[in-house]
């Protein structure tokens, strides 16, 4: 991996990681360069407010925000940067991420977040939606997503015998 870093890993707790390292095992498989924050939307409110606002400037492209509970991260970052923010909601013990997916998905109308499924399967789509939206002005990082799609048809079976 190499290269400026243009995506954005974000959470909002280090227990989040269980979760949002999925993400960052994708990127990396594709070669797309990365960093992994904790920002915390309810705790640290300036260090949310210094990442998002600052993003742009810093040559992201895209943030990945996992969240789980209330999970507002997702929503307050989209509303302080004009990147493309996906959401992924973070299993909670309580509801099963079900509270993270509907706070993360009821967005108003103007502050768009694009929301994954919850937890290790949202987490690995977010990291392939980053290099999707990345790939449409990368020609190499298209070829290398064409051929992890390749990799994963050929690994399904036409068959359910051997």
């Amino acid at each position: 991996m190499s290269g400026a870093i243009e995506v954005g890993i974000i959470m909002g707790s280090r227990s989040d990681w269980d979760t949002m390292r999925h993400a960052a095992e994708t990127l990396d498989a594709l070669g797309v360069a990365h960093e992994c924050k904790v920002v915390s939307a309810h705790r640290t409110p300036q260090r949310l407010y210094d990442y998002a606002s600052s993003a742009v400037g810093r040559g992201l492209k895209v943030v990945i925000a996992g969240a789980g509970g209330a999970a507002h991260l997702p929503g307050m970052c989209a509303s302080m940067t004009r990147l493309p923010v996906l959401g992924v909601p973070v299993e909670s013990k309580a509801l099963k991420g079900m509270d993270s997916l509907l706070s993360i998905v009821q967005m108003p109308g103007g502050i768009p977040v694009a929301t994954l499924a919850i937890g290790k399967p949202g987490a690995i789509n977010a990291g392939l939606l980053a290099a999707a939206i990345l790939a449409t002005n990368d020609p190499a990082l298209a070829e290398r997503l064409d051929a992890w799609r390749a990799k994963q048809t050929d690994a399904v079976a036409e068959t359910v015998e051997d």
